[in-house]
């Protein structure tokens, strides 16, 4: 039976379409005849409780610089959706938040994917905090004093955004760099969110693990290894992804985190893992699915839209 798939996503005529995740769940829901209707966040309202958005349909081609043929404007019930994709991308600020609560109104009457209410709760750097001792020592304040303990404590250091993405204003910091003070004012400046320490991984050298989930179970993984002589590994920082495998300490994580994942309604995530710690668990738009693929892994799309049937008593 096909399903009516309402994609919630940055403008679809500028993505990537040899990197983009969302593009590769879009082409296997087309290929399996579902009809694909985009809009962004901002198109998005709620007027005495119904839930509408102005978007477009659009049909998908694997053909660089012609990948997408957009129908006209028109505005829809989201409750009449079968599903919702929401992969805009980070930060997660006020108006993704805003963007959440609006769609909790209709799921799951409309399935969500990843449940909005859970998406709103499970801030990345905050939920992984939820499953003690699989993360290395981490501190969440805006007190510049904490923060200065933590330091003598613990020595090399990350000082990241709490909201970031993409490895946005991630710095590393040695015990004697003297630039703390003024990046904390700088974080200061640019809001009151609080920021985020954490005790330098040396082993992320060899890589930052991204392990991708659905329902919770591990469908497979990419290490992204950083540039030379940079500490963040992040794809749209200049990583570069290779083939991986689990080891026995990424599956015990996996089977740590899984069931609450599963409870939740997180049906898509992907986990950040350097060396033996759990760094990020990724409940907004998990990247990564077509490198993976790419190096001959599974195709996570399949998976994903196949559970995805299965709720909706579709396929």
């Amino acid at each position: 039976m096909p399903l009516e798939i309402a994609i919630q996503m940055d403008p679809v005529e500028r993505i990537n379409i040899e990197t983009d995740t969302t593009f590769l769940l879009m082409m296997e829901a087309q290929s399996r005849g579902h009809a694909l209707w985009v809009y962004g966040p901002e198109r998005l309202a709620m007027e005495d409780g119904r839930v509408f958005a102005r978007g477009r349909p659009v049909s998908l081609r694997p053909t660089l610089g012609d990948h997408a043929t957009l129908g006209a404007w028109e505005t829809r019930d989201i409750a009449t959706m079968d599903v919702v994709l929401m992969r805009q991308d980070p930060p997660f600020d006020m108006a993704y938040i805003t963007a959440a609560h609006i769609l909790e109104r209709v799921h799951p009457r409309t399935l969500v994917v990843n449940n909005p209410a859970e998406v709103r709760s499970a801030p990345e750097k905050i939920f992984v905090t939820d499953f003690p001792g699989l993360q290395p020592p981490t501190l969440i304040t805006s007190d510049a004093e904490a923060i200065h303990d933590f330091r003598a404590r613990h020595g090399d250091m990350v000082l990241k955004p709490l909201y970031g993405g993409a490895g946005s204003g991630v710095v590393r910091l040695k015990p004697d760099d003297p630039n703390l003070d003024a990046l904390l004012e700088l974080h200061a400046m640019i809001g009151r969110e609080a920021v985020i320490a954490q005790k330098f991984i040396p082993a992320v050298s060899a890589g930052d693990k991204r392990i991708l989930l659905v329902d919770g179970a591990p469908a497979g993984a990419i290490n992204r290894i950083p540039a030379k002589d940079q500490v963040r590994s992040n794809l749209a920082r200049g990583g570069r992804a290779e083939a991986v495998g689990l080891t026995a300490r990424d599956d015990e994580i996996c089977q740590i985190i899984g069931p609450e994942l599963r409870r939740r309604g997180l049906l898509f995530v992907g986990i950040d893992v350097i060396g033996d710690y759990l760094t990020e668990i990724n409940v907004t738009s998990p990247t990564g699915a077509q490198q993976l693929k790419r190096f001959g892994g599974p195709d996570v799309a399949l998976s994903l839209w196949d559970r995805i049937e299965a709720i909706r008593g579709a396929g």
